[in-house]
């Protein structure tokens, strides 16, 4: 045997073992479970290359039996979209092989066919190889071959064993989604089920939205679903799957509240994994917002549409176009990690999306209905008027007219009431004259001081320096003065003259200079703060408050008080309270110009006693005194000041009610939300 022939055999069962090996590829990824996708790319790029073929196609069959490309290896060699004709020829020639019954002639010689007008042909220049997929079901599609005419019969044959034996193996790979797709639609209608009966429980809106949020999640298998309901003209979220509450002024939320309104407003569904080029402006410039903010990775938002008239219940002679009603919210589904969205999610969005907006708008729909809990109870009040309830329904009845008639007609003591507490009727602030540092303190809380005592000493360096100085100006003036009256004695006359000018100068300073050491030693003796009047010292902790700190003037110091002249009240009626009391005090003045109110009060410290006071002073100004509403200060004297428990301190915490002649009971108990409804409410319709 020549070398020759032994290379040719060894070459040949190379090839042999190389296409064995591409077989069992075959063979592996028809039993594994990819995707349709994966699988034609990885299913004819490895047929293509056992075969040692130009290129090849897999035509696959829609919903609507069309054939349709779904992966081609150099199918361009094959020149056919250069040529209408050729085109229309081909693709007779697939649908004629698709639609054969039993075995099909697989080999297609080229510039073959086409004698008459819809019958296929092979218009080419290479041998095509057909092979059809089918299931027990249906033609899944045809697998085509475009290999060199020049062998001999024999090897085309082979090549068509080949083509036979791997299109079975592609019918095994749809077999086995066949059977995977049944397995999951008997579980989506399982889901299902359950999804339509749990969203249809109820009608109320609130249930209704959480309950579509966290079943559609658990249905589409995402990882989070949010419903967006309108309110007027912007879009809010109202559920959010897995929350038992939504944060309203979480930035999160705000921001895909104004993506759902973006998509509301556009009415058209939008889907995002990565790229919003094709989006609207104003609804790619929300998406990218929130996207920035929550990082997810794919995002679809379903407007939520009512149901509108089918085509067949159109009149055209009522009107001239079908009315679309606007969105009455949106169904936003998000995955937070993954951006690859299977087409059985899609298709699961589209039936939750469905169902929701049906769910949803009915819930709308009731709650929207004039008065319905009204019309419900009336609904549900059968029971209340049955013979064995009419005598208690009676008596509630009979209850609520007498507690309504009560609030009308019964007078009330109507007291408006605030806080205080009891301060000296004699008291007075130290103010600091002059700015300064507490060099010495000789008082502290509780000291007991005589008008004219010092109770502090502050020290200014700048005041003493001016002292200082204005003391040697005067001294030095002063010599002058002596100086100049001396040489007036011995000078010549016209030398005389010029000495008294500057002698007389000098004495002007002089009076000057006296003056502000006057004023300097008046500012000296400022910083001694004394007592204005006899008294006790009521402020606490004056050490840490004053030693060694700077102060200025005009700055409150401490306070002094005499509470053996007796303690008076010192109320801080509410802003809004205050109507009431100048209108019944206007009242009573009417009648008698020195007219008083009365006020009664009760101690923090012992509320069981109450004690009576009149009002004496009312201040003409609201102040903010560091609460959460501004009030007026308004002062009350003890009517008996000896009732008060001994060891009363000033400052006392009081509770009191200033006495505003007598209003209907409700009013008295109601006042309140009636101010309420005169500002917030009718103020609107006036």
């Amino acid at each position: 045997m020549s070398s020759e022939q032994r290379y040719d055999k060894t070459m040949l069962e190379q090839t042999k073992q190389q296409i064995r090996v591409i077989m069992g590829e075959i063979a592996q990824i028809s039993r594994s479970d990819i995707a349709p996708d994966e699988f034609h790319q990885e299913y004819l790029n490895r047929v293509v290359r056992a075969l040692g073929a130009i290129g090849g196609a897999l035509w696959m069959t829609d919903e609507t039996g069309r054939l349709t490309l779904g992966y081609q290896v150099n199918l361009r060699e094959a020149k056919l979209h250069d040529d209408e004709e050729a085109n229309r020829l081909h693709s007779f020639l697939l649908y004629k092989a698709l639609r054969s019954q039993g075995e099909v002639e697989g080999l297609i010689p080229p510039h073959s066919g086409g004698e008459s007008p819809n019958e296929g042909g092979n218009p080419t220049d290479f041998l095509l190889i057909l092979g059809v997929i089918q299931t027990e079901l249906e033609k899944v599609g045809i697998l085509e071959i475009f290999q060199r005419p020049d062998v001999n019969p024999a090897t085309q044959q082979g090549f068509l064993s080949f083509v036979r034996q791997v299109t079975r193996y592609a019918t095994e790979y749809y077999k086995n989604r066949q059977l995977k797709n049944f397995s999951d639609r008997q579980n989506l209608w399982t889901q299902l089920e359950d999804f339509t009966r749990n969203i249809h429980k109820t009608l109320n809106l609130k249930e209704t939205v959480y309950t579509v949020a966290n079943e559609s999640r658990r249905l589409v298998e995402c990882d989070r679903v949010s419903v967006a309901i309108c309110h007027g003209r912007k879009a809010k979220i109202e559920a959010v799957s897995g929350q038992d509450m939504v944060d309203k002024r979480s930035e999160t939320i705000k921001l895909l509240g104004d993506l759902a309104t973006a998509v509301v407003k556009v009415n058209e569904p939008i889907f995002y994994n990565g790229d919003s080029s094709h989006l609207a402006p104003q609804v790619e410039s929300k998406l990218e917002e929130y996207v920035d903010v929550s990082h997810t990775k794919t995002i679809a938002v379903y407007p939520l549409v009512a149901h509108t008239l089918d085509e067949k219940d159109y009149d055209e002679t009522e009107h001239d176009k079908l009315v679309i009603p606007p969105p009455f919210g949106a169904l936003v589904v998000e995955q937070i990690e993954d951006a690859r969205v299977s087409d059985a999610m899609k298709k699961r969005i589209e039936i939750v999306v469905e169902h929701a907006r049906t769910a949803i708008g009915n819930a709308i729909d009731h709650n929207s209905i004039f008065l319905a809990p009204l019309w419900q109870a009336i609904g549900k009040s059968k029971l209340l008027v049955a013979a064995r309830t009419l005598p208690k329904t009676l008596a509630v009845v009979l209850g609520v007219a007498a507690l309504v008639l009560a609030m009308i007609f019964v007078p009330w003591n109507f007291n408006m009431h605030c806080d205080g507490s009891l301060q000296p009727i004699v008291r007075r602030n130290i103010y600091a004259r002059e700015s300064g540092k507490v060099d010495e303190l000789y008082v502290r809380h509780g000291s007991t001081v005589h008008e004219g005592d010092v109770l502090l000493v502050l020290s200014n360096n700048e005041l003493e320096a001016e002292w200082q100085k204005n003391e040697g100006e005067i001294n030095e003036c002063s010599k002058q003065i002596l100086a100049l009256k001396e040489a007036s004695y011995e000078a010549k006359d016209s030398e005389r003259i010029r000495i008294t000018g500057q002698l007389e100068q000098y004495v002007e300073r002089e009076k000057s200079l006296n003056l502000q050491r006057k004023i300097l030693n008046d500012r000296r003796e400022d910083l001694k703060v004394r007592a204005p009047v006899d008294g006790v010292v009521m402020t606490f902790d004056l050490e840490n408050k004053l030693r060694s700190r700077p102060v200025q003037p005009g700055q409150i110091l401490m306070e002094i008080a005499r509470p053996e002249d007796g303690l008076l009240l010192e109320l801080q009626m509410p802003e809004k309270r205050m109507g009431y009391v100048d209108d019944y005090r206007d009242l009573i003045r009417a009648e008698d110009p020195d007219a008083k109110l009365k006020a009664r009060f009760v101690m923090t410290v012992d509320p069981s006693k109450n004690y009576d006071a009149t009002v004496v002073e009312e201040h003409d100004r609201a102040e903010n005194r560091g609460t959460e509403e501004t009030t007026v200060m308004i002062r009350a004297l003890i009517d008996d000041p000896e009732s008060l428990p001994d060891g009363t301190r000033a400052g006392a915490g009081v509770s009191a009610k200033v006495y505003c002649g007598k209003r209907p009971l409700g009013f008295v108990c109601f006042n309140e939300l009636v101010a309420f409804l005169q500002k917030t409410v009718f103020f609107w319709f006036e």
